[in-house]
């Protein structure tokens, strides 16, 4: 009875140790600087006050998912993401989401052609010269509520009428 125990616990850290390996900081800086490196902007780095704001945030919305911004007062740019219940969403499908907003970007007049109910600003922010320092956090929330998750950026970005690179 005590070896299938130690199986069993070795096997849910295993799937433990999968899912944390999934959302580390370098899961979140990677396709980052991937993204920053397609228009020769320099990488970001994992800050970890940046990442206990973001991640003490994402505790906040663990009751109801709700997809709203935080208020950074000004400290932070901020990229939300929210995945429903079922999904294993990963610092890979938030990123992957904010950069898909690339194709509505039209760099040369620094506009945005997304159609209704899309933007830009999530692109934008992932790749803004300026922002160098990146922390994330994400929760499975309550009640089936699926999976939030959030990036801040430091110094914030995204400012009206300035291009992001």
């Amino acid at each position: 009875m005590a070896a299938s125990s130690s199986i069993r616990l070795s096997c849910c850290f295993a799937v433990l140790a999968i899912a944390m390996a999934q959302n580390s900081p370098e899961d979140f800086v990677g396709p980052h600087n991937a993204a920053r490196s397609d228009v020769d902007v320099g990488p970001v780095t994992w800050d970890d006050t940046v990442a206990a704001y973001a991640q003490g945030y994402a505790e906040q919305r663990r009751g109801d998912c709700a997809l709203q911004h935080s208020d950074t007062g000004g400290r932070y740019g901020e990229n939300i993401f929210w995945g429903s219940a079922g999904g294993d969403w990963s610092a890979a499908d938030a990123v992957s989401s904010w950069v898909s907003e690339k194709q509505w970007y039209d760099h040369g007049s620094n506009s945005c052609s997304a159609p209704e109910g899309n933007s830009c600003g999530h692109y934008t922010q992932v790749v803004w010269r300026d922002s160098t320092a990146i922390g994330c956090g994400r929760v499975v929330c309550d009640n089936d509520g699926g999976v939030f998750i959030t990036c801040n950026y430091s110094p914030p970005g995204n400012f009206v009428g300035q291009s992001p690179y």
